[in-house]
């Protein structure tokens, strides 16, 4: 653990904590701006949780430790995840837990516990959202070992920080087909895995194409406030990682008060680019019908193994 690495594993977190509702507030007000509304401010994503906060805690009858423990632990998974990624700066506080494999394992736990939790309320909402989010998972998190693991081909090491070492002291690694192609398949993963369109709308009660929001329809209060509060930091997470896999101009490389506050601001302007392309991307898309989506999934996968090929055929 190096000085550099702990000052990044205490910053990482505080930032994606406090950012990402504000990351989700920003994306709202694109959307509400290019749908022609004007739209509650960026700031309305926290004045949610703030009163979710405030609200009593329910628990359906008949659940167990698992409907009450599944929102902390999504919560929890993520916040190990900005911990040890290389988002702020170069260096991860954790070095052997910023490992690929690592990395992926724990935001599928995250995703699970959820699952499981729709499945613990005992309703049909909960058991249909369950059913349709373990299929997404079971395509998605193969493509993402896959993706990433190209990029890890030309480094010898599948540690996340050495990834981003390597594509920063080589930028025109990024141009080169592998890596062109694993960038598309990590775009339509962070869009499955997030639960974005045209895989599933976040706006939506209806029951033909909710997802995500069909496992956490019983939850309510401050249970809600922590789901709400994770996915959002899992679309910062997931977007970081694009962005600094790929892009990793501006990360801190060296412990100083510039240094490390360049990583910040370059982090949060990168990973806000991103999420207002995926919003005004959003207001141009349908979504696809559910039995659509594995094909798209599936092609991202044959991307993914495409990058792979390429990697190692093409160097």
């Amino acid at each position: 653990m190096t000085p550099l690495g702990l000052v990044g594993g205490v910053v990482q977190p505080l930032l994606i904590l406090a950012g990402s509702p504000l990351l989700l507030g920003v994306m709202r007000q694109i959307r509400a701006r290019l749908e022609g509304r004007r739209g509650a401010g960026i700031g309305q994503p926290w004045r949610d949780l703030r009163k979710l906060m405030r609200k009593q805690r329910i628990t359906p009858r008949g659940t167990t430790e698992v409907f009450r423990v599944a929102p902390v632990l999504l919560v929890a998974t993520t916040l190990v995840v900005a911990v040890v990624a290389p988002f702020v700066t170069i260096t991860s506080a954790v070095g052997p837990v910023a490992d690929l494999f690592a990395v992926v394992a724990l935001l599928a736990l995250g995703t699970v516990a959820v699952a499981l939790a729709g499945l613990d309320t005992g309703t049909a909402f909960g058991g249909m959202g369950a059913s349709r989010e373990t299929t997404i998972l079971a395509l998605v998190e193969p493509t993402l070992l896959v993706a990433i693991f190209a990029l890890s081909v030309r480094v010898g090491s599948t540690n996340l920080p050495a990834i981003v070492s390597a594509t920063l002291e080589d930028p025109g690694q990024v141009l080169s087909s592998a890596s062109l192609l694993a960038a598309v398949a990590l775009m339509i993963v962070i869009v499955a895995e997030t639960g974005r369109l045209p895989v599933d709308n976040p706006a939506t009660h209806l029951e033909l194409t909710m997802v995500h929001e069909a496992m956490v329809l019983e939850y309510a209060g401050p249970d809600l406030a922590l789901i709400e509060l994770g996915s959002a930091m899992r679309l910062s997470v997931y977007l970081g990682l694009l962005a600094n896999l790929f892009f990793p101009i501006g990360i801190a490389t060296e412990l100083s008060v510039l240094g490390i506050l360049g990583g910040v601001v370059a982090f949060a302007v990168k990973v806000t680019v991103l999420g207002a392309a995926l919003a005004t991307t959003e207001v141009f898309l349908a979504k696809l019908r559910l039995f659509r989506v594995p094909e798209l999934l599936a092609g991202s996968f044959l991307l993914a193994l495409l990058a792979a090929g390429a990697s190692y055929f093409l160097g």
